[in-house]
Parts: structure tokens; C-alpha cells; sequence
């Protein structure tokens, strides 16, 4: 069974950090392009970045800079390490294999003074 389970979200102020995991079973995701998307309130769904080796990786532009995805296939865990936070960083977080229409629950994260 695909599964997948976001972690690491909270409240920061901006300029903070915050380190979000996605552990993920069912798969084999070396030969899956994976990604965080995030869904701000009352926004569509947007695609953050996306892995498919380690030097193999997209971002929006929003978060060049800022935001770095990696994974570590032997634990089965995907990360996005979240720093320079913005207000607009605020969103529910999701990790997802591209090309699958499985979701997980998400991961909170809100970014305010």
C-alpha cells in the first residue's frame, strides 16, 4: 500500500527555519519523481520542488534560495529544509510521487509576526 506521511510543520516567524520530513512506504522512489506541493488558504495547490536524483532537482521560483529538497532512499524519507521563511511560505504541506494519485495528510505551516 502507497503511503505517505508529512511532519515537521509549525509556526515561525519570518526569517525562521523549520525542516519538514515525508515518510513514504509502498514504493521504490528511486525511479519516481517526487515533490512537496503546498495549498495556501484559498489558493490552488502549487508545486514547491521536486527530486528525482540528488543532482536532479526543480524549484519554484518563489523559494530558489530558500528552500532545499533531498531524500534519503535507505530510510525511506524525503526532506524540505525551509529557511528565509516568508509569510507567504504559509501553507499546508504535502509530499507526493508525481506520477501517483496518492496524497498524504500534510503538514502545517504558518509563517507570521
Amino acid at each position: 500500500q502507497v503511503q505517505f506521511v508529512e511532519s515537521g510543520g509549525g509556526s515561525v516567524q519570518p526569517g525562521g527555519s523549520l525542516r519538514l520530513s515525508c515518510a513514504y512506504r509502498g514504493i521504490i522512489a528511486s525511479i519516481y519523481r517526487m515533490g512537496w506541493y503546498r495549498q495556501a488558504p484559498g489558493k490552488q495547490r502549487e508545486l514547491v520542488a521536486t527530486i528525482t536524483s540528488p543532482a536532479s532537482t526543480w524549484y519554484l521560483d518563489s523559494v530558489k534560495g530558500r528552500f532545499t529538497i533531498s531524500r534519503d532512499t535507505a530510510k525511506n524519507t524525503m526532506y524540505l529544509e525551509m529557511d528565509s521563511l516568508k509569510p507567504e511560505d504559509t501553507a499546508v504541506y504535502y509530499c507526493k510521487a508525481l506520477t501517483l494519485d496518492y496524497w498524504g495528510q500534510g503538514t502545517q505551516v504558518a509563517v507570521s509576526s
